[in-house]
């Protein structure tokens, strides 16, 4: 996009973590913002923060695991910005541990917000979207949809579902005046990882150290440095670039590195 400052950019999961980053890093850069979390207070004080920065910031309480009410949220959307140049789809969450361990409820919330709310909600405003003069479209992946972790295989599912989707509307739409970016992390310090739980209650999911985490406001950075620049996969991170290099030219050395390394957590029970 050669003109950010003044555009309007809606933002999922905007309360806390990456989108709450990004939404303040958008506002920054003189940006108004539409803000969709399910979380109130938190979505509240993202936009006082925003609002600092002199920009019209509107806010809508929503839970994108209802998928059935998604048409009312795209309504308030339209209803509330006459343009939309800038969509990011961050809202998210994850699971851990093995597979048999989900219940059917939480692998179905997982994969609508992850997965299908992002495209429901492009596929409602690419109209707009495409009416306008310039417009970019950011889906905030993961790492994990690019190269496999273990026990996290439902989460997985999701973000290379959401990859693979952002990849294909960068084939079918992507012109001068129009971007579509996969934005793909490695870890991020944010409340969903500071929180992660293992399904296997005599477990704990593992604690990373410093050195493999970056910040949401790195992640934020490069994302609005994307949306100028009209990149279409970003990698973040030093470990998550080294991971995606060895996923794809020694796919084998991958899978071995990743079964030995967590043997020593024992068999599946």
């Amino acid at each position: 996009m050669r003109l950010i400052r003044g555009r309007t950019a809606v933002v999922t999961g905007a309360s806390s973590g990456i989108g709450r980053a990004i939404a303040l890093q958008l506002a920054g850069e003189g940006v108004h913002l539409f803000l969709i979390d399910r979380e109130a207070a938190a979505l509240d004080e993202t936009a006082s923060l925003a609002a600092n920065q002199n920009v019209k910031v509107r806010t809508e309480i929503a839970d994108l695991s209802r998928l059935d009410l998604i048409a009312n949220l795209v309504a308030k959307i339209e209803t509330a910005c006459p343009d939309i140049h800038i969509l990011i789809n961050c809202a998210g969450t994850v699971t851990y541990g093995p597979v048999h361990l989900i219940d059917e409820q939480t692998m179905r919330n997982l994969m609508n917000v992850n997965l299908l709310a992002p495209m429901e909600l492009i596929r409602a405003l690419l109209p707009k979207l495409i009416a306008a003069d310039e417009a970019h479209i950011v889906n905030i992946c993961s790492i994990a949809g690019l190269v496999p972790v273990k026990r996290m295989a439902s989460y997985q599912a999701s973000k290379y579902g959401l990859v693979g989707f952002t990849m294909a509307l960068r084939n079918d739409y992507w012109r001068e005046t129009f971007g579509v970016t996969a934005i793909c992390p490695g870890f991020v310090r944010t409340p969903m990882v500071e929180g992660l739980k293992d399904r296997e209650s005599h477990r704990s999911a593992p604690q990373l150290p410093d050195f493999l985490l970056t910040s949401p406001e790195v992640v934020a950075i490069e994302t609005v440095d994307a949306i100028r620049r009209g990149k279409g996969l970003v990698v973040i991170s030093l470990f998550a670039r080294i991971a995606w290099w060895v996923a794809r030219a020694c796919p084998r050395l991958l899978d071995y590195a990743s079964r030995e390394g967590w043997r020593q957590r024992g068999s599946l029970r």
